[in-house]
């Protein structure tokens, strides 16, 4: 199904699926006797979620012998340990700062709030669907995990007044607050993710942290580019379109709109990234399709400029 002004989702359906497809990869990533990341909650949390598309993803094979496939677990479990290590990388940086706010936009299964070490008095909030918020909140009280933060849900869809809700929980905007933007912007339409950015940059005090990744040119997601994509994971069962749930259409270069802002940015591509935690980046139809990704980050360093777009 397409995507439509006031559309809603739960954890099975539209972008909400592809929260609980990334949470299968986390839990992929988490297994064996030298995990690549470490999110013990992942499996439980997608377990309770249930459906085909997560037990064949958790329990299924590779193939004979381990025969090549489109999508192999190793492929799931490489990706999602360079994406989850680069926002946990913000985190962590921004915590040994001094930073006491963070932000998880669009949160969906991101356990942060419940397994990595926060400061005493870090206080961590969770946007996303009341669905969403509802169902993770209640399961994990199921599980016996407690946060290792202070963990405040806002039950709110990102087209709402989420910045007031925000503040009214408690957020402070003079402090320094880490933001992340996970897996949001291509579910954005272009003039979303400016307000979006806008909204972070009202809320954060100098010293506040930001990373989101970037994905310059919109046609990797028309679908004939994004087949290669489709094609991997429909060998789960999943049997969504991926070209039905962006919002396609002329995007502002993130890295200058964040500039003249006021944050410092730095970039990385993908491959780049997969250098950097010591992986050889699949030369397949599935990842040329995303050769444009950057991961971004930034610190906000001064005022915004007079020439911001």
């Amino acid at each position: 199904m397409s995507r439509s002004d006031g559309d809603s989702w739960d954890l099975t359906s539209s972008v909400g699926a592809t929260a609980t497809v990334v949470a299968a990869q986390r839990a992929i990533a988490s297994r064996g006797p030298d995990p690549l990341i470490d999110d013990p909650y992942a499996e439980p949390l997608v377990r309770a979620v249930g459906g085909d598309v997560v037990a064949t993803m958790l329990d299924g094979g590779d193939g004979p012998d381990g025969a090549a496939v489109a999508l192999s677990r190793k492929q799931l479990a490489e990706a999602m340990a360079v994406r989850t290590r680069f926002f946990d990388g913000l985190f962590t940086r921004a915590t040994a700062a001094g930073v006491r706010q963070a932000v998880i936009l669009a949160a969906g299964l991101d356990t942060r709030a419940y397994r990595l070490p926060w400061p005493a008095g870090t206080v961590v909030y969770e946007i996303d669907q009341p669905a969403v918020i509802e169902f993770k909140t209640a399961t994990l009280a199921g599980l016996g995990a407690d946060p290792t933060a202070v963990r405040r849900t806002i039950a709110i869809d990102l087209r709402d007044d989420w910045p007031k809700a925000l503040v009214d929980n408690g957020l402070d905007p003079s402090k320094p607050t880490a933001w992340i933007a996970e897996g949001l912007l291509i579910y954005l339409p272009p003039e979303a993710q400016d307000q979006l950015f806008d909204d972070i940059t009202r809320l954060s005090a100098a010293g506040s942290y930001l990373a989101t990744e970037y994905i310059p040119d919109a046609s990797a997601f028309s679908e004939d580019r994004s087949r290669g994509v489709m094609d991997g994971f429909r060998r789960f069962g999943f049997d969504g379109e991926l070209s039905q749930l962006v919002y396609r259409g002329q995007r502002r270069s993130l890295v200058e709109y964040l500039t003249g802002r006021g944050w410092d940015v730095s970039t990385q591509s993908l491959e780049e990234m997969y250098a950097a935690n010591g992986f050889e980046l699949p030369g397949d139809e599935m990842f040329a399709a995303f050769s444009d990704a950057r991961t971004v980050s930034g610190v906000l360093t001064g005022e915004p400029s007079s020439t911001a777009p």
